[in-house]
């Protein structure tokens, strides 16, 4: 066999993937909107309509951001969490509550919400890698462990305040610290959706050079990409990506991790133009179809991060082992 036709078949079997991918998402989504369909199914659908598209818009930016971070940083067990952007937003609301009550954060204007934790989110990015990548030692995973520190403070400094503020008040917060599709304002989605479809179309064009920047930082630089350029454009598209489907829904800790190697393993390659969207149908059939069993079979008992969080934390330590035995 050539290597032309080596070439077509690997072509063939990447969009018999993503075609089959495709197929699952729409199934997904129709059964979602369909099922258990009664009295006015107009008014049904729309409501409905408004999830699956919250859904579509979140799960679309955690798999881009969550495969472009293990890109940058080589390591498929590590996701855009792990940079605090999750413990951060906890801490915005519990110093909401903490300083103004429970009433104040069920009460406040949703938009102006958003935007306060899509800024501190945003900001606190932008700080960090100002201020580790202006230095002389520029190491990528120095900002890693920084990051770390930086959600191992914020969380213990939520866990302060959370043990300080009134139990009642405690009751509602608990509520906002879950994802969280059911009552998703329509303007903030719409601003949502711009933002990550501007931001997932800024990095089309980079995926040549991230299929080069998976091979390594030296074999990068020697095959003429710049580095350094790259990889601040994807921290920055990675930073805005993850505070809006977080302000917008809340935190869903293992759902990057799960969807992002998942997709590598259903492609069989590691070339963004596969893996991306790859990644993107598998985090809409997982939040869709989560969204499904959850209302059909828990009745809206537990929160669909606690079900995406449960198999996500397993897929995450068969990863851990799996990776010791290599």
């Amino acid at each position: 066999m050539t290597s032309a036709e080596t070439f077509a078949r690997v072509r063939r079997r990447e969009n018999r993937v993503l075609a089959l991918l495709a197929l699952a998402a729409v199934a997904t989504v129709v059964a979602f909107c369909l099922i258990a369909l009664r009295g006015n199914w107009e008014y049904a659908l729309t409501i409905r309509a408004r999830k699956v598209a919250a859904m579509v818009v979140v799960g679309c930016a955690v798999a881009v951001s969550s495969v472009l971070f293990q890109t940058v940083t080589n390591n498929r067990v590590l996701t855009p969490g792990i940079m605090g952007f999750d413990s951060l937003f906890v801490l915005v609301q519990t110093l909401v509550v903490y300083f103004f009550g429970a009433l104040a954060l069920s009460s406040a204007d949703p938009r102006l919400m958003f935007a306060g934790q899509v800024v501190a989110m945003v900001v606190f990015a932008g700080a960090l890698y100002r201020w580790l990548f202006d230095r002389r030692s520029r190491d990528l995973y120095v900002l890693v462990l920084a990051g770390v520190v930086c959600g191992t403070l914020f969380s213990s400094l939520s866990s302060l305040a959370a043990r300080l503020i009134n139990p009642n008040d405690f009751v509602v917060l608990q509520d906002t610290l879950f994802a969280n599709f059911n009552s998703v304002d329509r303007n903030l989605l719409a601003v949502s959706a711009a933002l990550v479809a501007v931001v997932s179309l800024w990095m089309v064009r980079l995926f040549p050079r991230l299929d080069v920047l998976a091979l390594g930082r030296e074999h990068a630089l020697n095959l003429g990409v710049d580095h350094r350029s790259v990889v601040n454009q994807v921290l920055v598209a990675v930073a805005v990506l993850v505070s809006v489907a977080t302000a917008l829904v809340g935190p869903i800790t293992f759902l990057g991790l799960l969807v992002a190697n998942l997709a590598r393993q259903f492609a069989g390659v590691s070339r963004h133009r596969v893996v991306v969207p790859a990644s993107a149908l598998l985090a809409v059939v997982a939040l869709v179809g989560g969204q499904l069993v959850l209302e059909r079979v828990f009745a809206l008992d537990t929160a669909l991060s606690v079900i995406i969080n449960f198999v996500g934390g397993i897929y995450f330590i068969a990863l851990l082992i799996r990776e010791a035995k290599r």
